[in-house]
């Protein structure tokens, strides 16, 4: 798959292709729903399909603070997307000058004269253009004074729920990592890079790796879950661990109440490991939500109660992982 940051990457006599236009964070199902259509629409052409996102998120350049939480990284998504069988992961950089742009002047600019578009798929909610000025009629109706189709596909779900990248950070906020990864088709990551902590955790028995994640990352709510901990990448190997390879976890998320905690972290205990996760770039595969996040009242108790945390993580990946490779996504 090739990836573009800007339309400047469209290489010298690009020819026809099929579009399919949005954020995609977190890849959900509904977006795999679009990017099929896409893909298919595009075997049938025989012309390249080109799944087409924005860097930074087009809210916080209209309403700089309103960034939403995000559920994917941009590499994230790009492998995903490559995973579905996307030619090209074009990236457009969403600044002032795009969001003033008309409907009519994107579509012209970017679908015809960048991309050379035959067909754009997106999906039946799609908005676009200043002001979000633009929707999907609007869009057929350029497409036919442009010269290129335009196919709408509806993201709906099993019981009519509508997949949305809204509804899945709703779920992870409130910690139903479950019902999230119902909508996302797989276990709801959170990326980051293992920094320092308080090393109450090795103190207690249970050393973890603390996890930083980068600025707006949807985090779950506050408790402890069961999870898959996958080392992404790294300049030198941890002694004991194999590169994208993920291992069972117990992950608090919480300021660590027991302690009068004022900052809130990702806190990984990896079962069965005794590595050095320090400055490696992790993943964090949020699988379910094994309890609240409490203030216990001794030392004692709270062992006692990560102890039956880590038993039980063990009994709920043991039955995800039965048959199941075991290697990141």
């Amino acid at each position: 798959m090739l990836r573009w940051r800007g339309l400047d990457d469209v290489p010298a006599g690009w020819g026809r292709c099929v579009v399919t236009i949005g954020v995609f964070d977190g890849v959900h199902r509904g977006h795999a729903q679009l990017i099929a259509a896409a893909t298919r629409a595009a075997a049938e052409r025989g012309v390249p399909s080109v799944l087409m996102t924005f860097d930074p998120h087009p809210m916080e350049v209209v309403r700089p603070g309103t960034h939403p939480p995000q559920l994917s990284t941009l590499r994230r998504r790009a492998d995903l997307a490559e995973e579905l069988g996307i030619d090209v992961f074009c990236v457009l950089p969403f600044n002032p000058t795009m969001a003033s742009q008309t409907p009519e002047e994107f579509a012209h600019s970017v679908l015809v004269e960048q991309l050379h578009a035959a067909e754009v798929v997106v999906g039946d909610n799609f908005t676009f253009g200043h002001k979000a000025a633009g929707d999907v009629p609007k869009l057929r109706d350029l497409g036919e004074r442009f010269g290129f189709e335009v196919t709408g596909v509806s993201l709906f779900g099993e019981h009519t729920v509508t997949y949305s990248s809204t509804y899945i950070r709703s779920c992870i906020s409130s910690g139903d990592v479950e019902l999230a990864a119902e909508a996302l088709g797989r276990p709801h990551r959170v990326e980051g890079v293992v920094v320092h902590g308080e090393r109450r955790g090795r103190d207690l028995g249970f050393p973890t790796a603390n996890v930083a994640p980068p600025e707006h990352a949807a985090v779950p709510g506050d408790g402890v879950y069961a999870a898959w901990f996958t080392v992404l990448d790294s300049a030198t190997e941890p002694e004991g661990i194999t590169l994208g390879r993920r291992y069972p976890a117990a992950v608090s998320v919480g300021t660590n109440p027991t302690f009068s905690g004022r900052v809130r972290t990702v806190e990984a205990y990896v079962l069965d490991v005794d590595a050095d996760f320090y400055g490696q770039h992790v993943a964090v595969d949020f699988v379910a939500r094994l309890r609240g996040m409490e203030p216990f009242d001794s030392v004692e108790s709270l062992i006692a109660a990560m102890t039956d945390d880590v038993d039980r993580t063990r009994t709920i990946l043991a039955a995800e992982d039965d048959g199941v490779d075991n290697r990141t996504e």
